[in-house]
Formats: structure tokens, C-alpha cells, sequence
């Protein structure tokens, strides 16, 4: 049969003829649309109940390797890195041990105390108060305010706070206020918060 055969055929009939216990003398177009149509639903219904889940199956898979890949990169470096990281190690241990020296035990505090007064009589101040504030604990260390009132001029102030943070012992300023007392405005009046601390091993 010619190609315009076919297409005569297949425009002279009517889809309502369509006859399934007839199929076997459809004419060949309407056949072959037919075999084709079966054949994209059989091709569509296979992707969708077989290879759709494999697709998906292969994509936690690969994710699953990446993961461990990125895992696997990880503790390569670290085993590479081994002897790097005992060493910082060490030398974080040997500068926490050098930091928890500078912190006063609770026999040395008197001493501090004794430290901070002649410093600031060696500055030259009118000292009057130091006195130790009750403990505040925190994580594993201990705050000891103190609190310090003493009169001078600025230079002499200043000077005190400075040789107060050269203190071979750990000790911070705060909440420092100074204000005039003489109305030539050349003596000061300096009230300061210093805090040290107190490493509680073992507490």
C-alpha cells in the first residue's frame, strides 16, 4: 500500500469503528499509532515504577559517598596532622600553667593587697580605701574585687594604673570614675574596681 493510500485510508476512518475483537483489520496507520502508544505508556510506566527509584536510590548514594569522602578527608588530615596538634597541645598547657601562675592563690591575696597600697603610695596618692570585696565564682576561677579610692593629681593617676597592670599577678581595672576635689582642679579623686583572679582546681 502507497503512503497516499494510507493517509487516504486513515482519513476515511472513524475512531467510533474502533473495535478491539476487530484489531486485526484496523488499517496499518492506525495501527502503528496504536503499537506506539502502547509502546511510550509501556516505556513511561517502566521509568516511572523502576527507573525513577533507582535514580533516586543512585542519588543517596552519591550523596552518602561524598559524606564519607568528606570524613575520610578529614581524619586523613588529622592523622597527618598528629604530632602538629601534640605539640600545640603542649604549648597550650605550658601557657594556661604559666596564666594560672599569675593568678593569686587565697594565701597571697593579703600580699596583693599590700602590692597594690605601696603602689600606689610610691605614686605619690593619698590613699583612702582598699579594701576586698567578697568572691565572685565564676567557671573554674574565682573574681576578687577590689575596691580602691585614692587622691592626686593626673599624672600621679596615672601612673598608679600603670604600675597596677605591670603587677606580676593578673589584675584588671574597672569601673574607674575620677572627678576634681580641690577647685584649683589639680588634685583628683580616682574611685577604681581592680579585680584578680583565682584559678579553683579541684573546687
Amino acid at each position: 500500500m502507497s503512503l497516499a493510500d494510507s493517509l487516504k485510508s486513515l482519513n476515511e476512518f472513524d475512531i467510533n469503528d474502533l473495535d478491539l475483537n476487530n484489531a486485526g483489520i484496523w488499517p496499518a496507520p492506525v495501527k502503528g499509532i496504536v503499537v506506539l502508544i502502547v509502546f511510550c505508556l509501556i516505556l513511561g510506566g517502566g521509568y516511572w515504577f523502576f527507573v525513577k527509584d533507582q535514580y533516586a536510590q543512585l542519588e543517596r548514594v552519591e550523596k552518602t559517598e561524598q559524606d564519607l569522602r568528606k570524613k575520610y578527608e578529614e581524619k586523613a588530615y588529622q592523622v597527618a596532622n598528629l604530632e602538629v596538634f601534640k605539640s600545640q597541645m603542649v604549648e597550650m598547657e605550658e601557657t594556661f600553667g604559666a596564666l594560672v601562675r599569675q593568678l593569686p592563690s587565697e594565701t597571697e591575696v593579703p600580699g596583693l593587697l599590700e602590692d597594690i597600697t605601696n603602689t600606689a603610695l610610691g605614686n605619690g596618692l593619698a590613699l583612702q580605701e582598699v579594701k576586698l570585696q567578697p568572691e565572685q565564682k565564676r567557671d573554674f576561677y574565682s573574681e576578687l574585687p577590689i575596691n580602691i579610692r585614692v587622691s592626686g593629681s593626673y599624672h600621679e593617676l596615672a601612673s598608679f594604673v600603670s604600675s597596677v597592670a605591670s603587677l606580676p599577678r593578673i589584675v584588671t581595672l574597672h569601673d574607674l570614675t575620677i572627678k576634681p576635689t580641690g577647685g584649683d582642679g589639680e588634685q583628683l579623686d580616682m574611685q577604681v574596681v581592680a579585680r584578680t583572679y583565682r584559678y579553683r582546681a579541684g573546687e
